[in-house]
């Protein structure tokens, strides 16, 4: 299985299924080799802290936790639509085109 993402750090993502179906956020980060995404805002988990020092206070953190990639989708700048994303070779160049609109990404 290839390990490469269509879907880039700083794109916009629709969630498609999960508790959070229906949101849409950036992507922070990629983890290609598992195959997930962390979008903002979405999937987010609860840590609880112990105090480290003393006299500190125990806190309770929350993050947003990597989701499977197959459960975003790629919504298009130019057409504000979620789409799949397929490639165009012109040269030595490869682009991302949107699948529903052809523009560019």
């Amino acid at each position: 299985m290839q390990n490469k993402l269509k879907i880039k750090k700083g794109d916009t993502v629709l969630v498609i299924c999960g508790k959070d179906r229906g949101k849409t956020g950036k992507i922070l980060k990629c983890f290609p080799k598992l195959r997930k995404v962390i979008v903002e805002k979405v999937n987010i988990k609860k840590k609880h802290m112990k105090p480290r020092r003393q006299g500190e206070k125990g806190q309770i953190i929350e993050f947003p936790a990597p989701i499977n990639v197959s459960n975003v989708k790629f919504i298009c700048p130019k057409c504000s639509k979620p789409t799949r994303l397929g490639y165009k070779v012109s040269g030595r160049t490869k682009k991302r085109i949107c699948k529903k609109c052809k523009s560019e990404v």
